[in-house]
């Protein structure tokens, strides 16, 4: 559906908190460098479960940016949020004086697949082991997966439409889709995105359920996507948060006009049925490429989800070429995740931050680890390739069955 020009949303500002770069520059080098950072799980009470290898964030000290005030009340996977947010809203040069109607013009969406799981095991440890008198006072909100919206629209002053998005792991693209249709229907400016924190002795219980995730031990085999050895997903934290605004606005700021989120869709397919996956994934994709008006020869890459498993990697592979015909097998196709780890919701925001980068620098990072691609794709790996990029398709599934697909347009065409 074409949409008023004044009304298009854009992407403004990109912050990143990463298991690669805890900005937004260092994460885009070493994507693009290819470099894996996946590693033993070094976090204390996680030594003797069965998930070895994970991507932690381990140069990030949240003091360092965030007020004492703040971090008492929340969680980790809150400290990357506000960090992430303050980095893109730098990067956007965007001030509430910048903004008309400010606060109330500006919001915030965020995706969390399982909230502050860190903070809640420490306050249910003391309930259990000294009495409820050693709960504090925020374990009624810091583990829930909304504070995140919350807690950065409080700091921040915005009093604009936020909300929460729970669709699983493809909630991260559609926190974006989100935002662009806020945008379009006039709110001013929303900060998005996702970041996680599964990486505390609860989170990985909780997630030892899930058969997709790797056992493997050995760092640079255990997250191989598109291969015979693929064996299943790492979990990472992180993540990624994006200012978003309308682009007439943000032009007569005096903004970069960064990309622009031009068109979305999601499906649902149900937990672990990835067979059914092809067809969820490939309507998806249809959705979004007709939102954006956008025909399938027109995509100059595609950000794969990428789970690890090889009857999901096998239902992505066929799900291109359903949506994209003859051009699904040629089109160059990446996933970065796999040297950083899928971090759940947030793993989409990464992807769309690097989608962005991508575009803007004409380079395509590569998939680390990967090699021997067992599927009819044009998988760019070993080093990062040159290339004209004026369309990206960001792709994501959920383990619980939801389906997503985003369809971004260089800056240059704004």
């Amino acid at each position: 559906m074409s949409e008023p020009q004044d009304r298009r949303a854009a992407v403004t500002g990109i912050g990143v908190v990463a298991p690669n770069g805890t900005s937004t520059d260092t994460f885009w080098k070493a994507t693009l460098e290819g470099l894996s950072v996946l590693d033993r799980v070094t976090r204390e009470g996680c030594e003797h479960l069965p998930l070895k290898v994970a991507g932690e964030v381990r140069a990030f000290e949240p003091a360092a940016t965030i007020e004492e005030r703040f971090l008492v009340q929340t969680d980790r996977f809150t400290h990357y949020a506000m960090a992430a947010a303050d980095f893109a809203l730098d990067d956007a040069r965007l001030a509430l004086a910048d903004i008309p109607d400010a606060p109330y013009s500006i919001g915030v969406v965020t995706a969390a697949g399982s909230g502050g799981g860190e903070f809640g095991q420490r306050e249910l440890q003391q309930l259990w082991g000294k009495g409820s008198r050693f709960v504090g006072p925020y374990q009624s909100i810091a583990w829930f997966y909304a504070a995140s919206t919350g807690q950065v629209s409080i700091r921040r002053g915005f009093k604009g439409p936020c909300s929460v998005v729970a669709s699983d792991e493809a909630g991260g693209l559609d926190a974006l889709a989100h935002a662009a249709r806020a945008v379009r229907r006039g709110t001013d400016v929303i900060v998005a995105g996702s970041t996680e924190a599964p990486l505390a002795p609860y989170s990985m219980v909780c997630q030892l359920g899930y058969d997709e995730l790797s056992r493997e031990e050995d760092p640079s085999r255990a997250y191989r996507p598109f291969t015979e050895g693929a064996c299943g997903f790492v979990p990472a934290e992180g993540g990624a948060m994006l200012v978003v605004e309308a682009a007439v606005a943000a032009r007569e700021r005096g903004a970069d006009l960064r990309a622009l989120v031009a068109g979305h869709g999601a499906t649902f397919t149900g937990a672990s049925r990835w067979d059914d996956s092809r067809d969820g994934l490939a309507h998806a994709v249809r959705q979004a490429l007709q939102e954006a008006d956008c025909a399938p020869e027109e995509i100059d890459v595609v950000f794969a989800d990428a789970l690890g498993v090889p009857e999901a990697d096998r239902a992505e592979a066929l799900a291109l070429a359903d949506a994209l015909g003859a051009h699904g097998t040629r089109v160059p196709v990446t996933a970065p995740k796999t040297g950083i780890g899928r971090g759940y919701c947030a793993a989409p925001v990464l992807d769309t931050a690097a989608a962005v980068l991508a575009m803007e620098h004409g380079l395509i990072p590569p998939t680390p680890n990967v090699f021997d691609v067992c599927h009819d794709l044009d998988l760019v790996t070993g080093s990062a390739r040159v290339a004209e990029l004026r369309t990206a398709l960001v792709l994501s599934r959920g383990l619980m069955g939801s389906n997503s697909a985003l369809v971004l347009r260089a800056g240059t065409a704004l």
